[in-house]
């Protein structure tokens, strides 16, 4: 069985007036580490049902701002998304954000 899970990006505004970039090649792009804000809107049995969601969900506040920054994909039930383990390398003084 497949599920289909439901995405909005809110991307950070840049301070300095430069637009942000959405997407690239048509795939929806996004960058946590400078901000960007990912809501899960809903998981949904059907694409359609997903795509119903958007339609309203592009009518509230936020959501309305960045009406093209929807995602949905498409996951297996019951199946692992993944399967291998991960490292995280320690960043260095310069690379840590200001507090």
């Amino acid at each position: 069985m497949d599920v289909f899970v439901l995405w909005h990006i809110r991307h950070a505004r840049n301070l300095d007036g430069i637009p942000n970039l959405h997407r690239e090649n048509g795939e929806l792009i996004w960058d946590e580490e400078d901000g960007d804000d990912l809501k899960l809107l809903g998981v949904y049995s059907s694409e359609q049902l997903a795509d119903d969601r958007i339609q309203e969900a592009r009518l509230l506040p936020g959501f309305r701002d960045e009406p093209d920054c929807f995602m949905i994909a498409g996951y297996e039930l019951d199946k692992d998304q993944w399967t291998a383990g991960f490292v995280s390398i320690p960043c260095s003084e310069e690379q840590r954000p200001s507090r």
